[in-house]
């Protein structure tokens, strides 16, 4: 397929009264099939681009943004120089080409800019779409298609009393802490509300596109959340769990079954609580965000987040078999260094995120960050809160180099203050999908794990991780 994006300045009504000036990516189709790109009309968010393991997409990115910009395609597998790095940025008024062949199996991947340092403020400003893989596996399994496919944004927000959005309003602190809107959107709505057909089947593909927030995800009603794909790939079989945790970039495939539900049935999606207060073994108050008592919906609060109102009647033949995707997973045994994992330390020094004690890089790569192409290798991920002394490290998504993108996949992320308090870290790695071997949960608080620990799919194919404190 061949398509546009444009990354452009809006205004859009999203709230009643003055429109709300957004970026946002316009997409167009110049080459390809027409389903290959949806648009959520009226929605910052979006477009969706629908892509075939081994089909060749060529997009040409323009950014009219009043900044320079560039697009990452988050846990795709491509040429290095079409990852969207932040030594690749361009200018205003600029245009970069992306080519490459779809390697990735079927999942739910996304794209948002990458500039270092301004990662965090352009996807709050509404820069984020969905990147759909399939592949002739997923295609026998009769999974919903069509408007039962349906892509679900969670993100959080404030906005000023003029209706525009506002970020980091704690400046330095909200960029250590992590930045809490105080009310959630999904897919760019503040209604939340999905309008679906009661006797019908759904995918819901949930994408966690807060900065910062984390999400313990349940059914108001006590009904177990069936997870069947994580990030870059189905599950073996579903999972039927009591809430599902969801971190900043995380992705899960939820079944939803409205087959036995009578018209006008509402059904919400809450956020279950969970104690995020940890700071050196201390309390501190409002969700373990310093400055969490400046938003209205602390982290780890009980809110409502979506709601599924079966508006009308249907019916759709979509199954959710109990063998999904052949579980094609590493052996531990074929990795070079099964017992001497490669360490990567995340904390913070002196004000700055660092991994192992560095700090970010363009271009720099060190030799302990350097990886044989074609080995297999066991990596250790360590929130190393804030116990290391001048070693702490910081939060964030390392690019594929090892080096780390932004202080967090998207600034502004969740740290911590020099040994003063511990904060989750969510953890992307460029360009790889990793299976998750074990997680040593030791030194994590056993209150807090012992609130989220069911939550977590460890199967399945991951690019992005969330390590709590002390994990």
């Amino acid at each position: 397929i061949n398509l546009e994006l444009k990354a452009v300045q809006r205004d859009l009504s999203i709230l009643s009264g003055p429109k709300t000036k957004v970026w946002v990516y316009e997409g167009k189709l110049i080459k390809g099939n027409k389903e290959a790109l949806q648009i959520l009309e009226g929605s910052y968010v979006g477009p969706v681009i629908k892509v075939s393991k081994g089909q060749k997409v060529r997009i040409r990115f323009q950014n009219d943004l009043p900044e320079e910009s560039i697009v990452h395609w988050h846990g795709m597998h491509v040429p290095e120089r079409y990852d969207g790095h932040p030594q690749d940025v361009i200018n205003s008024g600029e245009t970069y080409i992306y080519e490459y062949e779809v390697m990735n199996r079927a999942g739910t991947y996304w794209f948002h800019p990458h500039p270092h340092g301004r990662t965090g403020p352009q996807v709050y400003n509404g820069l984020a779409g969905l990147l759909l893989v399939t592949d002739e596996e997923e295609q026998q399994l009769n999974l919903p298609q069509g408007t039962f496919d349906l892509p679900v944004v969670i993100q959080d927000r404030t906005f000023d009393e003029n209706n525009q959005l506002v970020y980091l309003n704690n400046g330095q602190m909200d960029r250590m802490t992590g930045f809490l809107g105080n009310q959630i959107l999904i897919n760019g709505s503040p209604e939340k509300r999905l309008n679906l057909k009661a006797g019908c089947k759904y995918r819901l593909r949930l994408l966690n596109g807060s900065n910062s927030r984390i999400y313990k995800l349940a059914w108001e009603d006590g009904s177990p959340v069936t997870v069947f794909g994580i990030d870059g790939s189905l599950l073996s079989t579903p999972k039927d769990l009591p809430y599902l945790m969801l971190g900043p970039a995380k992705r899960a495939d939820v079944w939803l079954d409205l087959t036995n539900k009578p018209e006008g049935t509402e059904l919400t999606m809450k956020n279950a609580s969970f104690p995020l207060e940890v700071m050196s073994g201390s309390m501190m108050g409002n969700g373990g965000m310093m400055e969490g008592a400046q938003s209205d919906l602390p982290q780890g609060s009980e809110y409502p987040v979506f709601t599924v109102l079966a508006k009308s009647s249907g019916s759709n033949d979509h199954t959710l078999q109990r063998q999904l995707a052949k579980p094609d997973y590493i052996d531990p045994s074929t990795a070079r260094n099964l017992n001497a994992p490669r360490p990567f330390t995340f904390a913070m020094s002196h004000m700055e995120w660092t991994i192992n004690g560095r700090t970010w890089e363009t271009t720099e790569v060190a030799d302990e960050e350097t990886v044989k192409l074609g080995s297999t290798e066991v990596w250790e991920l360590i929130n190393g809160g804030g116990m290391m002394d001048n070693n702490d490290d910081g939060g964030g998504m390392m690019d594929g180099d090892g080096m780390m993108g932004d202080g967090g996949m998207m600034g502004g992320k969740d740290g911590m203050m020099d040994n003063m308090m511990q904060m989750p870290h969510p953890i992307h790695i460029h360009q790889v999908q990793f299976n998750i071997l074990e997680r040593d949960v030791d030194n994590v608080d056993p209150q807090l794990w012992d609130a989220i620990k069911d939550g977590f799919v460890d199967e399945g194919w991951h690019v992005t991780i969330l390590l709590m404190p002390g994990m």
